[in-house]
């Protein structure tokens, strides 16, 4: 069974970190796309990062370029996304998703919220 598991959510204060963990199962991560997106009730879903399946390129929003960082753990097929300096709109709920051919499969969210 393919499955994505998000963790490290939580309330932090503006201007803190948090390290969000994207776990796969039933397939390598290796040979997928991965990104993370973000939804606040009443918005879109938007693209946060991402980091390619080949050659590990990554792709971050204006919004948090500088202030993210994605990476990928090959031993435990888990992607990280670490949020520095985070601000309170980036309070939503963070998904992970991944892309092998022409499957995509998404987790179930973690939410993160910034306030004082």
């Amino acid at each position: 069974q393919v499955q994505l598991v998000e963790s490290g959510g939580g309330l932090v204060q503006p201007g803190g970190s948090l390290r969000l963990s994207c776990v796969a199962s039933g397939f390598t991560l290796d040979y997928a796309a991965i990104g993370w997106f973000r939804q606040d009730p009443g918005k879109e879903r938007e693209g946060v990062s991402c980091i390619g399946s080949s050659d590990g390129s990554t792709y971050y929003a204006a919004s948090v370029k500088g202030r993210f960082t994605i990476s990928r753990d090959h031993r435990k097929n888990t992607v990280y996304l670490q949020m520095n300096s985070l601000k309170p709109e980036g309070t939503a709920v963070y998904y992970c998703m991944g892309q092998t051919g022409q499957y995509v499969y998404w987790g179930q969210g973690t939410q993160v919220t910034v306030s004082s």
